[in-house]
This record gives C-alpha cells, structure tokens and sequence, in this order.
C-alpha cells in the first residue's frame, strides 16, 4: 500500500510538472507573438474554412488592434472558392472593414497569423500562406493539432481560441474596448456552448467584457437566436427525418444540397444543437451536404466518446467533445464511414 501511495504521488508530481511546462511554453509564446506583432508593418489573420464566432471572431480582434495601431491589415479565412463570404452575422464584427475575400489576400504576407485553425488544410486553398509568409504564427487550442508555423500559441487547456488572442492583447497593452469585446465575447460564448463547459476562465473574461461595454443581448440574438421564419419549416423536416442508432449510440441527422443552397451557415450549423439533445444518444452527427456529393460533418460527444480522435481519422479534427470532417460520396456512404469509426 505504501509503495502503491509513494507511486501516485510521484505521478501527480510528475502530471504538476508537465503542466507547469506546458503552461510556461503558452506563456514564452504568447510573449514572443506579442513581440512579433508589435513590431509589424503589415499583417495578415486567417480563420478556418467554414469560420465560426471563434476563428473569425480572434482574427478580427487581433486585427482591429494592430489597425488601430496603422498596420496594414487584412483579415480572412480558409475556403475552397476565392470568392466564399462567411456568415452575414459574423460579417457584422468588421467594424472596420477588415474582413476581404480569399482572392484578395496577399500572396507573401509579412506575419501571417492562422486562428483556431486545427491543421493546415483547414486553410484551404490559403494554405500556401503558411510558408510563404516571413513569419507564421498559429493561436489555437484543438488538441488534434499537430502544430505548425514559426510561433505557436498552442494551448487545448483554452476552452476558446479567443481567451489565448486576449492574452496576446494584453501582452501588447491593447485597451478592450467594446468592438474588440464584442469580436471575443462572441468566440467565447460560442465555443464553450453558451458557458455550459470548461472552467472559471471564459466566465471571468466574459464579465470583463461586459465591463468593457459589451452589449451581450444583441450580440448573441443576432449570433444565435435569429432565422428567417422559413427555416422552422426546414428545421422541422430535417428533425423528423432523423435516426437514432442505439447499438452504437449514435443519432444523425442530414441538411440536403437544396437547404444548405437557401439558408444562411447560421442556420445549417444550428442543426446540430437540436440534434445532440437526444439523451439516448452519446454521440450526434450531422452532415451537411455543401455541394453535390460533398459533405461536410459535424461530431459532438456527451464525454464518453472522443469525437476528435474519429474526426482526425477521417481527415479532420476538433476537441474531445465537439469535432468535424469533410468527406465525398453519398449520404450513406459518409454515414457508414462515420460508424466504422465510432467505438462501439
């Protein structure tokens, strides 16, 4: 019993000291992306493809502080088209008209700074960026992330990409004011699910930014409680169609090319908050069909699963319990391929 005690003890010693390494690797690094921004002529942020409140949410936080600052700053996002637009409402972040297309973004950027971006093909077609810029910095938190780029602010202990893009900010002495508040209030109420995961952190920072003039309300009605009163109709077609597979506890459901065609991201990628709800399920799935025959996959887990670890085996990524992958073929083609990879 002695020995068996000695043993966890020396285990926990030795889990304290990784950790402390780790955190201090996040801290060099967010020091040493502070530097390099402060000394910056002209930067470019990227999301990732398909960006969320979270990625574009950093990217143009970040951005709009070095603006403010007279850098030359542009601000997009990974696709597959050199002309994709993201959501309307995320759109409505750009305060400052920083946000261009893909098509516009410098070939040989100066600091290329990639956000919440979990692997490099996740920048699509931007993705020779990476090694074409002078400098690369990568702000991210998925633990599928191999890493890459020259700095890498790289943390999965972060519950939102933000929380690291604001220990950047106030490394570079960057006053939160409540356009920049609004650009990280978003990624952080979105990422963690309204404040329902992760630890005390996201709620400390939501209150300092709520401090610092965020106006929560309209921000998140217009982020997440806003669709055209056609969508209901859609919504309820794809619900009905829905299946429950309890031999492998999944339940899944599928947005047609003709709804994803009609309605805006906000409304596809609402889906699959209505569809994880179900409680005989552990793990739900919804693929979302972004042209004929290619889809695009959303995973998420109550826990006992680890979505991530399927995702990255089908060529994606994410976190534990929230996660994604591309994939071409048919619907049953891709939903077979999602239950191989499952645990049974």
């Amino acid at each position: 019993m002695w020995a068996r005690a000695r043993a966890a003890d020396r285990a926990r010693e030795v889990a304290r000291a990784l950790a402390a390494d780790r955190a201090h690797d996040v801290d060099e690094a967010v020091e040493t992306a502070a530097d390099v921004l402060d000394a910056a002529g002209q930067v470019v942020l990227l999301g990732h493809v398909n960006p969320d409140a979270d990625s574009l949410g950093s990217a143009l936080a970040l951005g709009l502080a070095l603006h403010r600052r007279g850098v030359q700053v542009v601000v997009s996002y990974g696709a597959a088209e050199p002309d994709e637009l993201p959501s309307e409402t995320l759109r409505a972040l750009d305060v400052a008209g920083l946000l261009h297309r893909p098509s516009d973004v410098p070939v040989e950027p100066e600091v290329l700074v990639c956000c919440d971006t979990a692997d490099r093909r996740r920048l699509g077609i931007l993705a020779d960026r990476v090694d074409a810029a002078e400098t690369t910095i990568l702000v991210d938190h998925h633990a599928s992330n191999p890493g890459f780029g020259d700095v890498q602010v790289l943390d999965p202990r972060a519950e939102a990409t933000v929380l690291l893009v604001h220990r950047i900010l106030d490394r570079m002495d960057v006053e939160i004011d409540p356009d920049i508040g609004a650009c990280l209030y978003a990624g952080l109420a979105t990422d963690t699910v309204g404040f329902r995961v992760g630890g005390p952190g996201p709620h400390r920072l939501a209150a300092e930014l709520v401090e610092a003039g965020v106006e929560v309300e309209p921000l998140m009605r217009a982020l997440v409680d806003s669709h055209p009163f056609a969508w209901l109709d859609a919504l309820g077609a794809i619900l009905r169609a829905a299946e429950l597979d309890p031999a492998r506890g999944l339940v899944h459901a599928s947005v047609p090319h003709d709804v994803v065609a009609r309605f805006r991201p906000e409304e596809v990628e609402s889906v699959v908050d209505h569809v994880r709800s179900a409680v005989e399920a552990e793990v739900a799935a919804v693929f979302k069909e972004v042209a004929p025959g290619r889809w695009t996959v959303s995973l998420r887990s109550r826990g006992a699963v680890d979505v991530s670890a399927v995702a990255v085996a089908l060529g994606g990524g994410g976190h534990p319990k929230a996660a994604g992958f591309s994939h071409a073929g048919t619907r049953d083609e891709v939903l077979a391929v999602v239950r191989s990879a499952l645990p049974r």
